[in-house]
């Protein structure tokens, strides 16, 4: 039962209090079902720590339920399967198209249950989130196979690129409805039935989302959605024998579980996992540039993104230079409830849990000498009920503490001076992580020697953070395989087989 928002909050939109007025129950076989424990669980304002709604609490049994129903309209040959590519497409098409139209609604069920901005959630994650539908409602008319010149001169041999069969996709809590769609649009594109599990911290936009599908034309069973708990619902999925194909986005200890569970039939895995992004600055950059965008390369979605840039390393001329100006930059963030009338550049970080996390680190490195030159403490005061801390901006640190070298998920960035361009490949390099590092520089050949040397999925080079749907994204390392979004997602979701024919 939704309790009683803060009065400054932008009023609920009649549509988001009827969704929350009653528990909100997992989704299987085109209907809203109660589990089969029916025991449900909270999911929590982080802003102001109220229950936002009662959720159904997916378990094994409800994922041995959900796994059937998906198996069946997989294998009996429903017209999802037999549906030709051009009309899964309008089906794709038309659920992006149903995502814009409850574009608001969407937009404060994550902005509520994840705590960012409301405007961040109106501009970038739910029209992202249909643009990437978009993008995969192409693909299906140009899945194809290939004729193979074989040797053999009596033999004709083509491939045939099929659907996996039933897909489980596990989905974090930092973009909850956009990361899920980077995994749900390209395994529908390639014809699989799917389970969603939404983090239990963000579970409401995703089961929003289920019920349009249905209006969408998908058809009962292709696409379903089970809350619940990691270890519960999530291991439930990953071991399942019936499930064919796991898709995974989360930290590296959960992808070491999945990787074991997987392994009772086989599955295959592709795991998107986080980083320790390095993130340097050349004294040749353009400065006032690099200032701005190095303060939201940590700072954007208060570093709750495994992209985070949370090693900055300046080039000791210009250090104190670019501290000072950062310093300045983040004397202008605004921190704040995500649904507050008066919108706020960061919300709080999503849970109690991750408050302590955090935390935890920041305590540690300032005990180790670190200087805080921006922030370090938790937000009190008005936003005492909420989980907010202050950007925070160390200096005196080195490569070798806690602080530089683990993944916090939260505000916090550590910034280093080095001398020359070996010296930095090698410390940019010296991380278990390789999901995304960049630069700034105004040197074209130091920008493409560079963007060869580091270990990295994504470089980015005067920028930071920028993606789209036709472009890969994955790690090198512990940040994971497999790649999400572009043509190379669709290998996660479909297998290729080989067919022979005897001629002469």
């Amino acid at each position: 039962m939704l309790e009683k928002l803060p009065d400054n909050y932008v009023p609920l939109l009649p549509e988001v209090e009827a969704f929350l007025a009653q528990p909100v129950m997992p989704y299987i076989g085109g209907a809203y079902v109660a589990p089969y424990s029916e025991q449900t669980f909270g999911t929590y304002d982080p802003s102001s720590g109220r229950q936002l709604a009662q959720v159904g609490r997916a378990q094994k049994e409800d994922v041995n339920i959900a796994v059937k129903t998906a198996r069946e309209a997989f294998d009996a040959g429903d017209w999802w399967l037999r549906m030709s590519p051009a009309d899964r497409s309008k089906c794709i098409w038309r659920l992006a198209e149903l995502i814009e139209q409850h574009a608001e609604v969407l937009a404060q069920l994550d902005s509520l249950d994840n705590g960012k901005p409301l405007k961040t959630t109106q501009t970038d994650d739910i029209p992202l989130s249909a643009k990437h539908l978009y993008y995969y409602a192409g693909w299906p008319t140009k899945i194809e196979g290939s004729t193979i010149p074989v040797s053999q001169h009596t033999m004709f041999n083509y491939t045939l690129r099929e659907p996996v069969g039933v897909v489980g996709l596990i989905a974090p809590w930092n973009y909850p409805l956009l990361m899920a769609t980077w995994k749900f649009a390209p395994a529908l594109a390639a014809g699989n039935c799917i389970i969603l599990k939404p983090a239990e911290q963000t579970p409401l936009s995703a089961l929003y989302v289920a019920k349009l599908t249905e209006e969408a034309g998908f058809p009962p069973g292709v696409f379903n959605v089970l809350p619940g708990y990691g270890e519960e619902a999530g291991a439930a999925l990953v071991e399942h024998r019936g499930v064919d194909k796991i898709g995974f986005t989360g930290s590296v200890e959960v992808a070491r579980k999945i990787v074991q569970g997987s392994v009772g039939n086989l599955k295959r895995v592709s795991l998107e996992l986080g980083g320790k992004s390095p993130n340097i600055v050349f004294a040749d950059a353009d400065l006032e540039q690099a200032i701005v965008g190095s303060t939201w390369a940590i700072f954007g979605n208060n570093g709750q993104s495994c992209t985070a840039g949370s090693r900055l390393y300046i080039e000791r001329k210009v250090f104190d230079q670019v501290i000072a100006g950062m310093q300045e930059e983040v004397s202008r963030i605004k921190v704040g409830p995500g649904m507050a009338r008066q919108q706020p550049d960061l919300g709080p970080v999503v849970s109690d849990e991750q408050l302590d996390r955090v935390m935890g680190y920041v305590h540690e490195a300032l005990d180790q000498g670190a200087q805080a030159v921006t922030g370090g403490s938790r937000l009190f005061g008005e936003l005492q009920d909420g989980y907010f801390l202050e950007p925070t901006l160390f200096t005196g640190v080195t490569d070798d503490l806690r602080v530089s070298r683990e993944e916090i998920f939260g505000p916090v960035v550590c910034a280093m001076p080095f001398d020359d361009v070996n010296e930095i490949i090698d410390r940019a390099n010296d991380t278990d992580f390789g999901l995304a590092a960049g630069l700034w520089t105004t040197d074209v050949r130091k920008a493409h020697n560079l963007a060869r040397a580091l270990k990295a999925g994504t470089i980015w080079i005067n920028t930071w953070g920028n993606t789209e749907a036709a472009s890969p994204f994955g790690g090198y390392k512990q940040s994971g395989y497999g790649r999400e979004m572009g043509k190379e997602a669709l290998d996660l979701y479909t297998d290729v087989k080989s067919v022979w024919i005897k001629t002469d």
